[in-house]
């Protein structure tokens, strides 16, 4: 049993239905793929998760190990440039999807030696990449003796340097800040604030940059539909519209799950893909073993969210990247605001100047004619928590929000609101309604803090049988590592 159609719980279904389990997928939306949504209108498409495929390599063995080809079932295409960067002084850079030629454009757009600061950086990355992807990203988490594991050898220890930050292993290598804007912005890809997470994120632009940046033409929901295929194809049984209500624990272990019409579901084994707070503080019943887990994720910093405006714009915008940030002025005071630190200590609140991400595919599947675009624009936001935080239902709030990030695209260049057909607004309250993430935390718990890994809950749950798949639990989120996720669940259930 898989609660949860998203891309980690239809990965977990297409690879246990392949290696001869009998598996049913229970999703509570009308369609499959979780965060990885797609939205249609007046013939405007748009995919509302993410917008990027990286490490392809780990769908090429997930569509092998369910007896396909990635290449036969969805259509890859490297993206060139893979970002366009925009600051807020005026400098622009167009990073290639060519990992060889990243170093001359950065020393092109930047200067003093930037290129080379870079090519130091990625070679540091690619050291920490090669000493903790099999330990860590491909390996069960197993609290301290993973830790253990990667603490074998000092000079690996020194290479990782758990002690340092994101920011900090940037403040030593690269002298422009503008450069250590672009490496900040990769602790967002996990929720996090550079100033806090750790140093071993750098591992994120290498792998970006080593295996390339991608597009799936017909926009990212298509690899979800396919994936969701290889479980069908296999034997998995789709079930939508079903909310689980609570995971059935019987003699100790999971054994099935009940609806929130009361149907009971028997299962020797139950993987769930929904967020871990949301399992462990809504779907199980009270028990002493979980006790660990609750603990570990209250004593984790929740991950960011965001604020998306899906735009149908009359028109066509010339020199377009397919993506582009646009960063703002002051960095630290988007994170201030986001997490609520610094001068906004306990205050989280909307950003009022936010670094803006907009991708604009140039794919004729989204768009009802060739006078037109769809964008995806989103700013990182803090999750909806209207005790503590905000109240993202609060009236008007929306609204007034989607506005201001209008002008603020148009003060960065890009006014677009004469083009604008319609606007759909997506907070974190809408996020989390929809896909059952604890107030729209994107990532569930963010990277901030050298243990938070370790917070991060385990794939195998204190109680026998059940499982955890997805962006939330190990190794994290982001599509690559939630389709590891589910690579690590299937060896850990075995085969039928």
């Amino acid at each position: 049993m898989v609660v949860g159609a998203g891309l980690g719980g239809l990965a977990t279904a297409a690879r246990l239905a392949a290696a001869g389990h009998a598996v049913t997928v229970l999703e509570q939306a009308e369609q499959v793929g979780g965060k990885l949504g797609r939205y249609e209108r007046d013939g405007h498409v748009f995919d509302t998760g993410p917008s990027l495929v990286t490490m392809p390599q780990v769908y090429r063995d997930l569509f092998a190990a369910t007896g396909a080809r990635l290449e036969d079932q969805v259509d890859l295409v490297r993206l060139d440039p893979a970002v366009a960067y925009r600051f807020a002084d005026g400098t622009r850079v167009d990073v290639p999807g060519t990992p060889g030629a990243v170093p001359d454009a950065l020393e092109q757009a930047l200067g003093n030696g930037s290129g080379a600061e870079w090519t130091a950086l990625m070679a540091r990355a690619e050291a920490m990449w090669r000493i903790s992807e099999q330990p860590f990203l491909r390996t069960p988490l197993r609290g301290a003796a993973t830790l253990a594991r990667l603490a074998r050898s000092p000079a690996d220890v020194a290479t990782i340097a758990p002690w340092q930050t994101l920011r900090g292993i940037g403040e030593r290598q690269l002298s422009d800040v503008r450069l250590r804007m672009l490496l900040d912005r990769y602790a967002t890809y996990s929720g996090s604030d550079p100033r806090r997470a750790p140093a071993v994120l750098a591992t994120v632009p290498y792998a970006e940059q080593a295996f390339g940046s991608w597009y799936v033409r017909g926009g990212l929901h298509r690899l979800a539909l396919a994936v969701g295929e290889r479980a069908t194809r296999a034997g998995a049984v789709l079930r939508t519209a079903s909310r689980v209500r609570r995971v059935l624990v019987e003699g100790g272990r999971a054994a099935g799950v009940e609806l929130d019409g009361g149907e009971r579901l028997p299962a020797d084994v139950v993987v769930s893909g929904v967020d871990a707070s949301g399992l462990y503080g809504d779907l199980l019943p009270p028990d002493r073993r979980t006790r660990g887990p609750r603990r570990d994720l209250a004593s984790a910093t929740p991950s960011l969210s965001g604020v998306v405006l899906l735009l149908a714009l009359r028109g066509r915008t010339p020199g377009l990247a397919h993506h582009t940030v646009f960063f703002p002025d002051d960095y630290d005071a988007e994170f201030d605001a986001v997490f609520g630190t610094g001068p906004l200590r306990g205050s989280p609140r909307p950003v009022p100047d936010p670094t803006v991400y907009v991708s604009a595919p140039d794919d004729p599947a989204l768009r009802p004619d060739e006078d037109s675009e769809s964008w995806f624009v989103l700013v990182n936001a803090p999750r909806h928590d209207p005790e503590r935080g905000v109240d993202w239902d609060e009236p008007g709030l929306a609204d007034r929000y989607a506005a201001d990030l209008l002008a603020v695209l148009a003060r960065r260049g890009l006014d677009v609101r004469a083009r604008l057909r319609w606007c759909e607004v997506r907070t974190p309250a809408d996020l989390g309604r929809a896909t059952g993430s604890v107030g729209g935390s994107i990532y569930g718990s963010s990277s901030n803090g050298a243990r938070a890994a370790f917070l991060r809950p385990a794939n195998a749950s204190p109680v026998p049988g059940l499982f955890l798949v997805g962006g939330s639990a190990h190794p994290g989120g982001g599509l690559p590592l939630v389709t590891l996720s589910a690579e690590i669940v299937a060896g850990l259930v075995g085969p039928a």
